[in-house]
C-alpha cells in the first residue's frame, strides 16, 4: 500500500482563502482608527488646553492624563482582550471593541470639561483593548504561513498610513471645524469597519481553549494597571523616587510575578509562560518595548519643537511627519525581501541604529535648522521603523501556534503599550526636568504663586508670556532655548535606548536561516519545552 501524498493544499477553508486580501484591507481599516485616533490627538493637543470656546483650557497635567487614561486602559486590558479572543471568537471581539471605541469617540467628542475627556478617553482605551490584538490574530489565521510574512508587512504598512492620515486630517479639522471634531471623525469610520467586517471576516478561535483562567485574568489587568499607572504617575511628577511611585510600580510588578508563577503551576493557564524559555520570542518582545519606549518619549516633543518653537500651525506639523508614514508605507510591505536577503540578525540590528542615530539628530536641531533636515530624519525613522516592526511581528506571531495568535497578538501590543508609556513617562520626566532647570531663574520677573505653573512646560510658560502682553515678550526667548536643551538631553536618552536594544537584537534574533523549510523560532521552541 502506497503511503498517501501530503496535504499540501492551503489548511484555511478555500472560500475564506480566495477572500484574505479584502479581508486584510477590512483589518486593516479596524486598526487605522485606533492608530489615527493617536496621531490626530498629537497635533490637536494645544489646542485643546486653549481656553473656552476654542479649546477645554486643560492644564498641562490634564493633556497628560487625556493621552494617558487611553494607554492606561489599553496596557492593562490588552492581554485579557487577546485572550478572550482566542477564546470567544476574534470577530466577536473585534466588533465588540469597535462599537465601543466608536461610542467612546463620540461620547469625547462633546465633552464638556478635560475632566469628561479624560474619562470618554478612557472609554476608548477599552474598545482599543479588543481591536488592536484581534486585527493581528484574525490575520493570522487567514493567510497560510508562507503568505504571513507579507501580509504582516502590509499590515505594518497601514500603521504608517494611519500615521500619515492622523496629523493631516487633524490640522484640516482643526482649521474648519471645533477641537472634538478630532474625535468625531472615528464614528463614520467605524460604522463602515463594522459593515465591512460582518460581510467578510470569517471568526475563529481556539478549538481547545480549556477552562477560564479568571484569577490569571485579574492578576495580569491588576499587574498592568498598576505598572503603567505608576509609571505615569512618575513621569507627571518629575520624580521616580516618589514614594507614591514606587509603591504602585512595586505592587504591579509583585502582582505580575504572581501572575507568572500561577500560570506556570496552573493546568489551564491563560498564557503558556514557557515560551519565553525561548530566547528569540523573548528578545523580539523585548525590542518592541524597547524602540517604543525611545520613540514615544522622543516623538512627542517633536510636535511641541514644530508648533511652539518653529511657529507651524497644527495642519503644517501633520504635513511635516508625512515621510515618516511615507516611508514606513513605502518599506513595511518590502522588508520581508530585505530579511530573506540578510536575515532578522542584520536586518532588524541596521535598523535599531539607524533609530538611534535619527533619535540623537534631534540633539541637533536649534531653531533655526533647515526644515528639509527633519523631513529627512523623519523618513529615515520610518524606513527603520519599517525593517523592525515587519520582521520582529513576524518573528513573535510565528513562535506560537495560530490557535494562540490572539494571546501572541496581545503579548506583542502588551509589551508595546508598557515601553511608549515608560518612554513617555520616563523621557517626558527628564524632558520636564530639563526644561525647569533651563527656565527657573527667567522666572524670578513672575509672580511667586505662577512660577511653578509656568515652569512645567514650554507651553505653560509661553501661555504665561502671552497672558502678561508686552511684558511678557522677554520669556519668549529664554522659552525656547531651554526648551531646545531639554529636548537634546531627552534626545540622546532616547538614542541609548535604541542603541541597547540593537544589542539585543544583535545578541539573541536568528541569523540567515540555512534551511528556509524548516522555521528556526519553531526548533528552539521545541527545544525549550
Amino acid at each position: 500500500m502506497t503511503s498517501p501524498a501530503p496535504d499540501t493544499g492551503p489548511r484555511i477553508p478555500e472560500a475564506v482563502h480566495r477572500r484574505r486580501w479584502a479581508i486584510l484591507g477590512v483589518l486593516m481599516l479596524s486598526l487605522l482608527i485606533v492608530v489615527l485616533d493617536n496621531s490626530i490627538l498629537n497635533v490637536a493637543i494645544k489646542t485643546i488646553s486653549t481656553p473656552a470656546p476654542t479649546g477645554l483650557g486643560a492644564t498641562q497635567s490634564e493633556l497628560e492624563w487625556a493621552i494617558n487614561a487611553y494607554t492606561l486602559v489599553f496596557a492593562g486590558l490588552l492581554f485579557s482582550a487577546g485572550i478572550l479572543g482566542d477564546r470567544l471568537g476574534r470577530k466577536k471581539v473585534l466588533l465588540g471593541g469597535l462599537a465601543v471605541f466608536g461610542i467612546g469617540s463620540a461620547l469625547a467628542a462633546f465633552s464638556g470639561s478635560p475632566g469628561e475627556l479624560i474619562a470618554f478617553r478612557a472609554v476608548m482605551g477599552l474598545g482599543a483593548a479588543f481591536v488592536m490584538p484581534a486585527t493581528l490574530a484574525v490575520l493570522m489565521n487567514v493567510f497560510e504561513r508562507d503568505e504571513q510574512p507579507k501580509a504582516i508587512g502590509i499590515w505594518a504598512g497601514g500603521v504608517g498610513l494611519a500615521i500619515a492620515i492622523g496629523p493631516i486630517t487633524g490640522g484640516v479639522l482643526l482649521d474648519h471645524f471645533w477641537w472634538g471634531s478630532v474625535f468625531l471623525i472615528n464614528v463614520p469610520i467605524v460604522l463602515l469597519a463594522l459593515a465591512l467586517m460582518l460581510w467578510l471576516v470569517p471568526d475563529s478561535r481556539d478549538p481547545k481553549p480549556g477552562r477560564i483562567d479568571p484569577i490569571g485574568v485579574v492578576l495580569s489587568v491588576v499587574g498592568l494597571v498598576l505598572l503603567v499607572y505608576g509609571i505615569i504617575k512618575g513621569g507627571q511628577l518629575a520624580d521616580f523616587t516618589d514614594v507614591t511611585v514606587l509603591a504602585t510600580i512595586a505592587a504591579g510588578l509583585a502582582v505580575l510575578v504572581a501572575f507568572v508563577v500561577f500560570e506556570k503551576r496552573s493546568d489551564h493557564p491563560s498564557i503558556d509562560v514557557t515560551y519565553f524559555k525561548n530566547k528569540v520570542f523573548s528578545a523580539a518582545i523585548g525590542v518592541i518595548a524597547l524602540v517604543f519606549f525611545a520613540l514615544m518619549g522622543v516623538t512627542f516633543f517633536s510636535v511641541f519643537y514644530t508648533q511652539s518653537v518653529r511657529g507651524y500651525s497644527p495642519l503644517q506639523t501633520g504635513l511635516l511627519m508625512l515621510p515618516l508614514a511615507a516611508a514606513q508605507m513605502i518599506f513595511a510591505p518590502r522588508a520581508r525581501l530585505v530579511v530573506d536577503r540578510f536575515g532578522n540578525r542584520a536586518t532588524t540590528t541596521g535598523a535599531m541604529l539607524l533609530i538611534a542615530a535619527t533619535l540623537a539628530a534631534f540633539a541637533t536641531f536649534e531653531a533655526d535648522t533647515p526644515i528639509w533636515l527633519l523631513e529627512v530624519v523623519f523618513f529615515l525613522m520610518g524606513a527603520a521603523m519599517a525593517h523592525i516592526m515587519t520582521p520582529i511581528s513576524v518573528v513573535i506571531m510565528q513562535a506560537m501556534p495560530r490557535e494562540k495568535a490572539g494571546s501572541a497578538s496581545a503579548l506583542s501590543n502588551t509589551f508595546r503599550q508598557v515601553g511608549g508609556a515608560l518612554g513617555i513617562a520616563v523621557l517626558g520626566s527628564v524632558l520636564s526636568t530639563a526644561y525647569r532647570g533651563g527656565i527657573e531663574d527667567k522666572l524670578t520677573v513672575l509672580p511667586e504663586g505662577v512660577r511653578h505653573t509656568a515652569g512645567e512646560s514650554i507651553e505653560a510658560t509661553l501661555g504665561v508670556a502671552d497672558r502678561l502682553g508686552t511684558r511678557g515678550e522677554a520669556l519668549v526667548g529664554p522659552a525656547h532655548d531651554a526648551f531646545l536643551h531639554a529636548m537634546h538631553v531627552t534626545a540622546l536618552w532616547g538614542a541609548g535606548v535604541a542603541v541597547l536594544g540593537a544589542v539585543v537584537v544583535a545578541l539573541f534574533l536568528p541569523g540567515r536561516p540555512t534551511a528556509p523549510q524548516e522555521d528556526e523560532t519553531e526548533r528552539e521552541l521545541a527545544a525549550a519545552e
